[in-house]
């Protein structure tokens, strides 16, 4: 009997389709503004969502121009005097463990409906961003009678009104973070979804009708970067939350500097993933894949670049390559997807174009071999190798599955090309000894740093960055310090850096 390598043998092995059904989903043809409880027409002129594997239109969105901005904001207004600040801390809670049970309920729907709209694949959405929606209105509800022992100082107060913007690439996951500790605290809010993925917020806005949520609390206003922009710089917003691109994170600073609204901003990343001599090798690899590959890289904590020591470079880069020859790229909604659609035709220009400057500056550039389906956004796994701290693939944020190796020989060196960026939101360490782990992350300047585990996330836990990657923490108590006016604690949660292993993990 002839011997078949295992790895050769896969390639000639292939999964049957298994798609998720859009059965389950039922969707409007068009859908409007959610406010004051209600879903309204938008005055701007509306636009298409469009699924980026198929390029088919999915749904019409209305536009929110300035007119609705204004209406949303009064109508959070309102419902925060009358209403939210008037119910007892308990009571908020029991909204909110509601919104999180029918968000179980409808699980299914939602992941549907977040992979249709945002590209990545069903099992990711199904498995990681949805059930971590539900865990973080669980742990904020638990949280809303309890402001008083939060370490906030006495009888912490709401702000008010939040402003909300976030990104593309966990649409509902990112909305989660924001509006259940706002509730908790005791604002109401205004939230945009971004333009390209409105659908998984829209269908939360009908959550809140099951709900029974008080008209006002949460508003949901769709549009473009306009419509941010009029939200965030609105006289009537007490707190703007942030999650996208340092630019856009700079200019939101600059506009609200000396308003008085309280700010929180989780920009971009270029995350190291440091792999020592001593690590379990094929733990690091699945690390590794799951640092950059994840979401097809559109994770702002990527691990984008792999520091590995320069002993076992060659071990890991080959390992790794043949990883990623087992990966699946295609269908989203299908259940054996590995590599989805990249979000849209302007992000996957951005990924060629920085993929070719990191070619022309000398870098060694290998993709694993994959069909690429006609129609969609699509972009292979990419390995570069050869990376000097000076690339502009080691220093630019690629936000798409592009991973960038360079070794080094110590741990000083590591820490030191870890550091070496104008970002600082997080970190992975991968070695047998915890000493040296630890040693590593007292020295890295990172807001999460993970160790032999990566891209692990847990309601309890505070996320936030550095430098260029913004300031504030979501998550944990600190999440709550962002919308309350007492923050006793406050200050030492805008430098902390929180260290998570495998053992302390929450599934994810």
């Amino acid at each position: 009997m002839t011997d078949v390598n295992p790895q050769s043998a896969s390639r000639f092995l292939d999964y049957a389709p298994a798609p998720e059904s859009t059965s389950i989903l039922h969707l409007k043809p068009s859908y409007g503004l959610f406010i004051n409880g209600e879903f309204v027409d938008g005055h701007g002129d509306s636009f298409q969502t469009i699924s980026p594997a198929t390029e088919k239109t999915i749904a019409e969105i209305s536009n929110a121009d300035s007119s609705d901005v204004d209406a949303a904001v009064a109508a959070a207004r309102s419902a925060y005097t009358r209403t939210w600040s008037k119910l007892s801390g308990a009571d908020r809670g029991k909204y909110l463990f509601r919104i999180a049970r029918l968000v179980q309920e409808r699980a299914r729907e939602l992941a549907v409906a977040e992979s249709l709209d945002n590209g990545k694949p069903i099992k990711e959405s199904r498995d990681v961003d949805v059930p971590l929606v539900a865990a973080w209105f669980f742990y904020y509800a638990g949280w809303a009678d309890k402001l008083d022992y939060a370490g906030l100082g006495p009888n912490p107060r709401a702000l008010g009104v939040a402003a909300q913007v976030i990104p593309w690439n966990f649409p509902l996951l990112m909305l989660a973070w924001k509006v259940a500790p706002a509730l908790a605290a005791g604002n109401t809010v205004v939230i945009k979804p971004a333009e390209t993925t409105p659908l998984s917020a829209l269908i939360f806005a009908e959550i809140l009708q099951q709900a029974d949520l008080p008209a006002g609390v949460v508003n949901i206003i769709t549009g473009a970067g306009d419509t941010g922009e009029a939200l965030v710089n609105h006289p009537d917003v007490n707190k703007v939350a942030f999650t996208g691109s340092t630019a856009v994170g700079r200019a939101i600073a600059k506009s609200v500097a000396g308003t008085g609204k309280k700010v929180t901003l989780e920009l971009g990343g270029k995350a190291a993933n440091i792999v020592f001599d001593d690590a379990p090798i094929d733990q690091a690899v699945e690390g590794i894949v799951n640092g950059i590959f994840f979401n097809q890289g559109h994770v702002c904590c990527a691990g984008s670049r792999l520091l590995v020591q320069e002993n076992i470079h060659d071990e890991v880069v080959d390992r790794l390559k043949s990883r990623l020859m087992t990966l699946r790229l295609g269908d989203p909604l299908d259940k054996n997807t590995d590599i989805g659609a990249i979000n849209s035709r302007e992000q996957l220009e951005r990924i060629r174009e920085l993929s070719d400057i990191g070619e022309k500056e000398g870098a060694d550039r290998w993709t694993a071999p994959c069909a690429i389906p006609e129609n969609g956004f699509w972009f292979a796994p990419t390995i570069f190798d050869n990376v000097s701290t000076s690339s502009t693939i080691a220093r630019e944020e690629v936000f798409g599955p592009v991973l960038s190796v360079l070794t080094f020989r110590t741990p000083a060196e590591a820490i030191a090309k870890a550091n070496n960026t104008p970002y600082g939101l997080s970190a992975g360490i991968w070695s047998d000894k915890g000493s040296k782990i630890l040693a590593v992350a007292d020295g890295l300047r990172a807001g999460v740093i993970w160790a032999n585990t990566f891209n692990r996330f847990d309601p309890a836990s505070p996320f936030g960055g550095f430098k260029e990657s913004g300031y504030g923490r979501e998550g944990g108590r600190h999440g709550l310090a962002a919308y309350l006016e007492s923050a006793g604690w406050g200050s030492p949660a805008a430098g902390s850096t929180t260290v998570s292993t495998t053992r302390k993990q929450a599934s994810a």
